[in-house]
């Protein structure tokens, strides 16, 4: 049940990532108040996740479906820039995932 909390708080975290960037600094109300929610909602998740998941895989893995889910976000709603570079590099946080995945004995 561990990896089912920590995959849906980093979806929780993309969630908050891209209704922060649509509060428009905090100006807008709606977005600002999902921002709130899925953040307290993808903390409490990974804290319960780190009950049983040591706190580097827990954290990594958190993390990094946050910055490949918001990369991709940015580039399909918000029409970021892609490039090479920033392809690769999210590829490798993919590999690093489940690199950690593989090496976590949970």
């Amino acid at each position: 049940m561990a990896w089912v909390y920590l995959v849906t708080a980093g979806i929780l975290e993309i969630v908050w990532a891209y209704a922060m960037k649509q509060s428009h600094g905090f100006s807008r109300p709606w977005p600002t108040a999902i921002m709130l929610v899925t953040m307290a909602g993808s903390f409490g998740l990974l804290a319960l996740s780190m009950r049983t998941l040591p706190l580097g895989t827990a954290y990594t893995i958190w993390t990094g479906i946050g910055a490949v889910g918001a990369f991709l976000v940015g580039i399909s709603l918000l029409g970021e820039e892609v490039t090479v570079a920033r392809v690769i590099a999210a590829v490798l946080i993919v590999a690093g995932l489940v690199t950690m995945k593989l090496a976590s004995s949970h």
